[in-house]
């Protein structure tokens, strides 16, 4: 067991009494300062100047939601080539973010991409377990956030920031049906009155098999009984008090799961789901110099498989709960937010190790401080975390281990419209409970062995970037070299058993781009608005730094572009084409002992288009048919190698606001 370090600063962060509402305000429609300057919440906890962040970070408004044909947040980032995808037929999808990746099953504390749902951990890595009805925005801070949010956070944190409810109560209901018996209905209330706002959305949908591009059917791919409902609720008290209650649930009854498609599998299936739930309240102190939040939240993520041929079943559980509790100070000379969060974790699987549980507590420290006319933005933190595991059911014991994370970035507003950033993080992933204290047999005769003296995985990432943002033309060019250092592995031991020790690691380098300009124009008597855009992200080393080989599931390149366009009488669409460049994989659909090949780059187009016809336009009621194009072109394509995914489809939706 390893000596606990005794840190200084950690009474700073238990003198916090609580912070400012980054959750709470990242809900608010607009954020928009009274300067006109877009706001984010997620860089530093807080909500604060984008033109302030020294971090690379990305933004995926309501508006792009809206224009794009993804149901869930795993076919959003596909659709705008965030970076790596592993996508499956059914309702499967986990995203890779400067060559590291999310865990799609189990404690997302082992991923290295962190997904958060309001500012907080989202208990899973599968991206397909988030709708996206009721989401207002997305940020995507790339890059280690691991002083901000803990372990996983290497390469990247997705934030899905949900919908608050403003003006007039309102009510929609939407259904959209489509090609291989695609069903959606979807309905939802927003509005606030008297202190008390509200949005919340359900929606349930089915599938059928599907056909490829070449026409060949693709056998238990569709799916049954999925269902997603978001609640976001608050009320107001005078003084700009607040309470909220964040409530999300995801679950279907039946996902095919049809193995390769040369040898297609026509009856095993996965059940899964992920709900949970927050109590979020919010103050502001000292005269408005302090506010701070108090947050507790629980909840659970369950997945199961099935295979009726084989009688064959498997099942992992995992309850989730935890609370944070951070103060923001508005100083004049310096900003800080100082604060505690606790994560405890219970995993039950009828896979070994059968039972574990987690316990996370951690304090932090972000300061940031404005120079020369708020020109220069100087920002830091540090944080320290730690970990005690258990395993039950006499396959393992207690562990426990510790790790300190910093960072420190410069933002500089050359101009108005330009700004410069240099940024400094390092992330971390704790090793899980079975590699610190399991005991436990595995397939083959043998047993686990956990190594208590592993050290956390951990990446030291340096960045560089300009922001050029005028008027309607926006743009943003980041280089980024990243060090991945003490990877876990397994080793087998002389006893013949197997264990765990930190060996090698990687480098990763290259350059992420965003560019978007838009134009307006009178057209038949409208105002139409044009938005041509691309994004991309180029690798130019990610190589192991123990044989020198590509990493692998690690693309080349990854790119979006379209154009997204609107018009004054209610037409919008959006067309869109990402691609995905050469991957090394590991092939196990011609050979058992997976070879590493490489696989060949690939592009979807998807096209949405939509026409709101205004029924009574003060009292927003209205109709609005929408269709769309996935695979517009008809391309075979795959994510994963031997899971082709769907030929052209078509979808057809009508809704209607009131």
């Amino acid at each position: 067991m390893k000596k606990k370090r005794f840190l200084v600063f950690l009474a700073a962060g238990l003198l916090a009494s609580g912070a400012v509402s980054a959750e709470e305000l990242a809900s608010d429609s607009a954020l928009m300062s009274y300067r006109g300057e877009e706001l984010v919440v997620t860089a530093n906890r807080v909500e604060e100047s984008k033109k302030e962040v020294s971090s690379s970070v990305t933004i995926i408004s309501r508006e792009q939601i809206e224009n794009s044909p993804a149901n869930d947040l795993g076919e959003l980032l596909a659709g705008q080539s965030i970076g790596h995808i592993q996508k499956y037929p059914g309702t499967k999808t986990t995203v890779g973010i400067r060559a590291f990746r999310s865990d799609a099953h189990g404690n997302d504390l082992q991923g290295k991409v962190l997904v958060l749902l309001n500012g907080r951990r989202a208990g899973t890595g599968n991206l397909s377990k988030i709708a996206t009805a009721n989401v207002e925005r997305i940020e995507i801070v790339k890059g280690p956030a691991a002083v901000q949010y803990g372990s996983a956070a290497m390469g990247g944190v997705i934030n899905v920031i949900t919908r608050r409810g403003s003006g007039k109560p309102s009510l929609f209901v939407e259904h959209k049906t489509g090609s291989f018996d695609f069903k959606e209905t979807t309905g939802g209330v927003s509005g606030a009155s008297n202190g008390l706002d509200y949005s919340a959305t359900y929606s349930f949908s089915e599938m059928g098999d599907y056909a490829t591009a070449s026409g060949v059917d693709y056998l238990n791919t569709g799916f049954d009984g999925r269902e997603s409902a978001s609640v976001h609720a608050g009320y107001e008290f005078s003084g700009g008090q607040r309470i909220g209650v964040i409530l999300h649930h995801n679950s279907v009854d039946v996902s095919g799961s049809p193995s390769y498609l040369v040898r297609n599998d026509l009856s095993s299936y996965t059940v899964e789901s992920n709900r949970s739930a927050d109590i979020v309240f919010t103050a502001p102190a000292g005269g408005g110099l302090f506010n701070w939040q108090l947050r507790y939240f629980f909840g659970e993520d369950k997945y199961g498989y099935r295979s009726p041929s084989s009688g064959y079943s498997s099942d992992t559980d995992v309850e989730q709960k935890g609370a944070n509790w951070q103060l923001f100070y508005d100083g004049d000379a310096v900003d800080m937010t100082a604060g505690f969060d606790w994560l405890h974790y219970d995993l039950e699987s009828t896979l070994s190790p059968k039972s574990s549980s987690y316990q996370n507590p951690a304090v932090f420290l972000l300061a940031k401080t404005l120079m020369f006319d708020e020109s220069l933005a100087l920002s830091g933190g540090v944080r320290y975390d730690s970990y005690n595991v258990s395993i039950h059911s006499d396959e393992g014991g207690d562990e426990s281990t510790d790790n300190v994370t910093g960072s420190a970035g410069v933002a500089w507003n050359a101009t108005d419209h330009v700004r410069f950033r240099v940024n400094y993080a390092t992330g971390f992933r704790m090793p899980s409970a079975g590699e610190l204290a399991g005991y436990y047999p595995y397939y083959g005769g043998g047993f686990y062995e956990g190594n208590p003296d592993l050290n956390p995985e951990k990446s030291a990432t340096f960045e560089g970037g300009i922001n050029i943002d005028s008027g309607s033309f926006q743009s943003s060019l980041t280089y980024f070299y990243s060090d991945f250092t003490d990877k876990i592995q397994e080793k087998a031991l002389l006893s013949g058993n197997r264990t765990w020790e930190n060996i090698g690691g990687a480098t990763i380098a290259g350059f992420e781009g965003e560019f978007s300009w838009g134009n307006r124009f009178d057209f038949v008597g409208t105002n139409l608005s044009v938005t041509p855009f691309v994004s991309f992200t180029w690798l130019t080393e990610y190589n192991d730094d123990e044989n020198g080989d590509y990493l692998l599931y690690t693309p080349e390149w990854n790119s979006s572009a379209g154009v997204r366009f609107h018009e004054s009488s209610g037409f919008k669409g959006a067309f869109t084409v990402s691609s995905f460049g050469k991957t090394h994989i590991q092939d196990y659909v011609t050979s058992w002992a997976g070879s590493v090949i490489r696989k060949g780059s690939f592009s979807v187009a998807n096209l949405m288009i939509s026409k709101t016809f205004s029924l009574d336009k003060p009292f927003g009621k209205s109709v609005t048919v929408r269709g769309e194009i996935e695979n517009m072109f008809d391309r075979d394509y795959e994510y994963v190698n031997g899971y082709p995914m769907p030929g052209r489809s078509f979808n057809l939706g009508l809704r209607m606001d009131i």
